[in-house]
């Protein structure tokens, strides 16, 4: 099991000043995007360090969804700078440009493909000693402050790929739940349904004692194991809270206990899937959000068509936990208690449909898009969105049940509506 330290607290925040000088930290990089520079939590941050007499320099440049271009300016931000330690700022765009921009800053010689997940890229190894990075989570999704997973759109291909190794996971992840109160509706939404699915992939996922073959050396391990009995802790609990606080979360922004609650959920979370994995939800995830086309969400403040990433991975989730429910229905009926339905006569066959009417309508009361259709697809899409969950095989691998093709083409077919 691997996982950041995690502090935890209201105004946490105004620690990390100090977290740096007990590092020895003297030169500072701090990672953040336009929107967030002009926010309470980076404010916090650069007020803490101007307390703790920290040298930094902010790079408020960071693509929400990023790109290997975007990726790119960080890292040569990051070269240039011969920084000692990195703060990031942000949701999961930013946390896991920070996590890049360490990385290639901490190997200068190192070609931008040599990390990346095979078949896009090489899938080395990280053997160099990175810089501490403390991670401000302000959003309530990714988990990203825990995990050793970087994700970004590979423009050539036009498909989402990542980094994933325990190397470039934070130091620190600092865990602030007042960060929680400025982020508008739509984004709580959909942040929350990347927890929904991070917690239901990862306990539906293959186990992890049925991969093989065993890595030849513990190094090659991946990150991402299949579901095991710790994950399994983490991610039923942070489905519970989702089931709790979500709707109410999105509903009413003055609601702290809500707020909070899935502030802390989004960590379980990423500790449970950033040992475990994810699989189909999110392998069809990456090709939905990286052909869009015009689709631009409510509330999020960009200049570019935008899916956000939890609706592009909640969107597949009734179709997606109705096909492999065959392989563990007994985990799909519990997952589907916990959100709320009545299994007390279910039958483990029906395990799948129940699972999947109960996600529908836990969609349905959050007004969810109808379907990829609703964000400008149709059958048309299909091949492509097929070719560009092909080389997903780092998380597709890790579906309880094999897959081909066709059965991608019928998933995406059957999630172009949803009610």
């Amino acid at each position: 099991m691997a996982m950041s330290t995690i502090r935890y607290g209201e105004g946490v925040t105004k620690e990390v000043g100090m977290d740096l000088n007990n590092m020895g930290a003297k030169n500072v990089c701090v990672v953040t995007d336009q929107n967030l520079a002009q926010l309470p939590p980076v404010k916090s941050v650069l007020n803490s360090l101007t307390k703790s007499n920290i040298t930094f320099c902010l790079y408020d440049n960071v693509r929400v969804e990023p790109t290997d271009k975007s990726f790119m300016d960080a890292i040569q931000f990051a070269r240039r700078g011969t920084f000692d330690a990195y703060v990031a700022v942000g949701g999961g765009s930013v946390i896991d440009t920070c996590k890049v921009a360490n990385l290639y800053a901490s190997s200068p010689d190192a070609d931008f493909l040599d990390f990346v997940n095979a078949p896009i890229g090489k899938g080395k190894p990280v053997t160099v000693t990175l810089k501490p990075l403390i991670a401000v989570p302000t959003t309530s999704g990714t988990g990203s402050e825990t995990t050793g997973i970087a994700i970004f759109d590979y423009e050539e291909m036009k498909a989402k790929t990542g980094i994933a190794s325990r190397a470039i996971k934070p130091t620190l992840g600092m865990v602030d739940p007042e960060h929680t109160l400025h982020m508008p509706a739509r984004v709580v939404a959909n942040s929350g349904f990347d927890v929904l699915c991070h917690s239901l992939e990862s306990y539906t996922a293959l186990p992890y004692n049925m991969r093989s073959p065993c890595p030849p050396n513990p190094i090659d391990r991946p990150a991402y194991q299949g579901s095991n009995p710790i994950s399994d802790v983490w991610a039923k609990h942070a489905l519970g809270i989702v089931a709790k606080y979500l709707k109410r979360a999105v509903r009413n922004p003055d609601d702290r206990e809500a707020r909070f609650s899935m502030h802390l959920a989004s960590t379980f979370a990423g500790i449970g899937f950033g040992n475990a994995g994810v699989h189909l939800c999110h392998g069809m995830s990456y090709p939905i959000a990286g052909l869009v086309k015009k689709y631009r969400a409510k509330d999020y403040n960009v200049n570019h068509p935008l899916v956000p990433h939890g609706l592009s991975v909640v969107l597949t989730s009734p179709a997606v936990f109705s096909f492999t429910a065959t392989m563990c229905p007994e985990r799909h009926l519990e997952a589907a208690e916990i959100l709320g339905a009545d299994i007390q006569n279910a039958k483990l066959k029906d395990a799948g449909v129940i699972l999947a009417d109960t996600l529908r309508k836990f969609l349905f009361d959050l007004n969810v898009d109808d379907g990829l259709s609703a964000v400008g697809y149709s059958a048309a899409d299909i091949p492509a969105l097929v070719k560009g969950t092909l080389p997903q095989e780092r998380v597709t691998k890790l579906s309880p049940r094999s897959h081909s093709e066709d059965d991608l083409a019928g998933l995406f077919e059957a999630s172009m509506k949803l009610y």
